[in-house]
C-alpha cells in the first residue's frame, strides 16, 4: 500500500511540474493569447495635419512593374523578367456630404496648372483603445479627382462624395 501511495504522489508531483513548465513556456512565447485579424472599421485620416472623417478609404496598394527582356545568347525562348518601377494606386477617400462643408471641392478647385498643395496623407488603422495598429503614409499627396454623390429620388441613402489623391510613395508602419 505504501508503494502505491508513493507512486501516486510521485505522479502528482510530476503532473504539477509539467503544468508549471507548460504555462511558463506559453507565457514566454505569447501562446496564451489568441490573435485575430484586425477589423477595418476603426481608422483615422490626416492630410497635412488636419484630421478628417471618412466612411471609406481605398487604394492602399503598391505594385511593381515587370520588365521582360530577352538575351540573344539565352537558350530559352521565354523572356526573363526583372522588377521595374513601383506604381502607387491613387487613394480614394469617401465621406457623407455635410451642410456648409465645401472642403473637398475647394481642395481640388485650388489646383492651378502644375501648382498643387502637396501634403502627406496619413491613414491609421486603430484598435479598441484608439491606438494605431498600422499606419500608411502617402508622401506628397494632392487631390486629382472629385466625384459628387449619386442622387436618387427613390432611396433614402446618405449622399456620399469622394476625393481621389495621387501621391509619390506609400510606406507601411506596423505598431
Amino acid at each position: 500500500m505504501f508503494i502505491l501511495t508513493a507512486i501516486l504522489f510521485l505522479f502528482l508531483v510530476l503532473f504539477v511540474l509539467f503544468l508549471y513548465l507548460f504555462f511558463q513556456y506559453t507565457k514566454q512565447n505569447n501562446m496564451s493569447q489568441l490573435h485575430y485579424p484586425e477589423v477595418s472599421q476603426h481608422f483615422s485620416v490626416e492630410w497635412g495635419g488636419n484630421r478628417l472623417g471618412f466612411t471609406e478609404v481605398s487604394g492602399l496598394s503598391i505594385e511593381v512593374t515587370v520588365i521582360p527582356f530577352t538575351d540573344g545568347a539565352s537558350p530559352s525562348n521565354t523572356p526573363r523578367k526583372m522588377p521595374g518601377q513601383k506604381v502607387y494606386e491613387n487613394i480614394v477617400l469617401k465621406r457623407g456630404i455635410m451642410a456648409f462643408d465645401n472642403d473637398f471641392f475647394n481642395s481640388i478647385n485650388s489646383i492651378q496648372l502644375n501648382m498643387a498643395e502637396r501634403r502627406n496623407l496619413i491613414i491609421r488603422l486603430l484598435n479598441e483603445q484608439h491606438e494605431p495598429i498600422v499606419t500608411w503614409i502617402a508622401r506628397n499627396a494632392f487631390p486629382v479627382k472629385y466625384i459628387g454623390p449619386t442622387l436618387r429620388a427613390n432611396t433614402s441613402e446618405i449622399a456620399i462624395e469622394s476625393l481621389e489623391f495621387a501621391h509619390e510613395g506609400l510606406t507601411v508602419e506596423m505598431s
